[in-house]
């Protein structure tokens, strides 16, 4: 695939997208949004990778927001769809069925914290800051950020940062469950694709099955949860995957899973 404002590298099973406009500190534009989109169907339909990286080029920003060319001459219905189109993308992302790393390696701010957000995992550079500033536009988050952040950190934190504006660093993203790592900025990348290729290792069916059980259950009653747990346990318990992890942890050898 070609991309204007991406950039797609492969790392045996893993897979590195680049948000690349580092002159803009990688503000998420229509198009950039649109290349997302078509990534992340990509990766999610391509059984070669199964795990997937998403970092900004630079050193200043993983992403430093929405593109305010765009917000600014936006209308009601436009403001709505192009809310819309942010939220199903990074849907998409969120629920690609295999571990999405963030590797924030700078500002995470607006758009770029809700795009943090909807992946599975995320590290951050010591040096990074994340935040919700829209409302010093008058605006309010528009990706699902008042969503995914209260779910993340809880509704007084969440409330805090989004209320106020102010960008925090990454330890006290780590302090309140934002992030799952900081780790120092020279490092992120390797620390990022170590992961990566970690996660790759596990049994793919088993690893969409997490990420669907915790996505969804999330969502419902606790009785509820543990009902579709259950289901998605038993259709996992029929797979080759299954058979070959258990069968290696008997025989004492590491097991080759081939994702069926």
């Amino acid at each position: 695939m070609s991309f204007d404002n991406l950039l797609l590298e492969r790392d045996g099973a893993s897979a590195v997208v680049t948000i690349n406009r580092p002159q803009v500190l990688n503000a998420l534009n229509s198009p950039t949004i649109d290349e997302l989109r078509r990534v992340a169907l990509e990766l999610k339909r391509d059984a070669a990778v199964r795990s997937v990286i998403i970092t900004g080029a630079g050193e200043k920003a993983f992403v430093a927001g929405a593109d305010i060319n765009e917000l600014a001459v936006q209308r009601p219905v436009q403001g709505k769809e192009h809310a819309l189109r942010g939220q199903h993308v990074f849907d998409l992302i969120e629920n690609m069925g295999k571990p999405v790393i963030a590797a924030i390696n700078g500002f995470a701010l607006g758009g770029g914290c809700e795009l943090a957000m909807a992946c599975t995992l995320r590290l951050a550079a010591d040096s990074a800051r994340l935040g919700q500033p829209e409302v010093a536009l008058g605006l309010i988050p528009g990706y699902a950020g008042t969503q995914r952040l209260s779910r993340l950190v809880g509704k007084g934190a969440a409330m805090e940062m989004i209320l106020t504006g102010t960008p925090i660093s990454a330890a006290d993203a780590y302090r309140i469950g934002l992030v799952n790592r900081v780790v120092a900025a020279g490092e992120l990348m390797t620390e990022a694709r170590t992961l990566a290729h970690q996660l790759a290792k596990s049994a793919p069916v088993a690893m969409r099955y997490i990420i669907n059980a915790v996505n969804k259950g999330y969502e419902m009653p606790f009785d509820e949860a543990c009902q579709y747990e259950a289901t998605l346990f038993g259709l996992v318990a029929s797979t080759d995957d299954m058979k070959e992890g258990t069968a290696a942890f008997l025989e004492k050898r590491k097991a080759e899973f081939k994702g069926k």
